[in-house]
């Protein structure tokens, strides 16, 4: 784990709690799931001629799956990035924002967690906004009560900073 909050090509920034589950997972593919396919193999090869034995090649394959699986994973939690940031009210990654666009009003006010899109899976339905995506770029470094700028689909777009707050889950 790195020990910075602002994120590179190099590092991805995932929640302590991510971090864990994706480390969980990992164990178990490298355990008992690989366990489970090499039984498969062999049951497999027991069987016979293994190029007619298609429960053996399709075990096969999945073996590969896996060991791909794993090997991405690894990669992952290799560039994780789980520092906690401060508990100001400036924007940067790990962090939820709650901003309007210019000539909304408060109520439809939108909350997003600046991650690498890695944490969408583990952010309980929140939207993600990676620093490196337009609105993310402009929102880091911001602080609340400033107004941002950035390039949106159809020109410029104007966004206010309402709030910030560390992200724990």
């Amino acid at each position: 784990m790195t020990q910075s909050t602002e994120t590179t090509a190099a590092t991805i920034w995932l929640s302590k709690g991510a971090f864990d589950k994706l480390t969980a997972e990992l164990e178990y593919l490298k355990g008992p799931r690989r366990q489970e396919i090499l039984a498969e193999i062999s049951s497999a090869r027991d069987e016979g001629d293994l190029k007619e034995n298609g429960g053996y090649h399709a075990a096969r394959e999945e073996q590969g799956k896996l060991e791909g699986q794993i090997q991405q994973l690894e990669a992952l939690l290799r560039k994780a990035d789980t520092t906690v940031p401060e508990d100001d009210d400036v924007v940067s990654v790990g962090k939820l924002v709650t901003f309007k666009f210019e000539g909304d009003d408060d109520d439809e006010a939108e909350t997003r967690l600046i991650a690498s899109i890695e944490m969408k899976e583990y952010a309980g339905g929140i939207e993600i906004s990676s620093a490196a995506s337009p609105i993310g770029a402009a929102l880091i470094g911001a602080r609340v009560g400033d107004t941002v700028t950035y390039e949106g689909p159809r020109g410029p777009l104007k966004v206010e900073i309402l709030k910030t707050e560390v992200y724990t889950a």
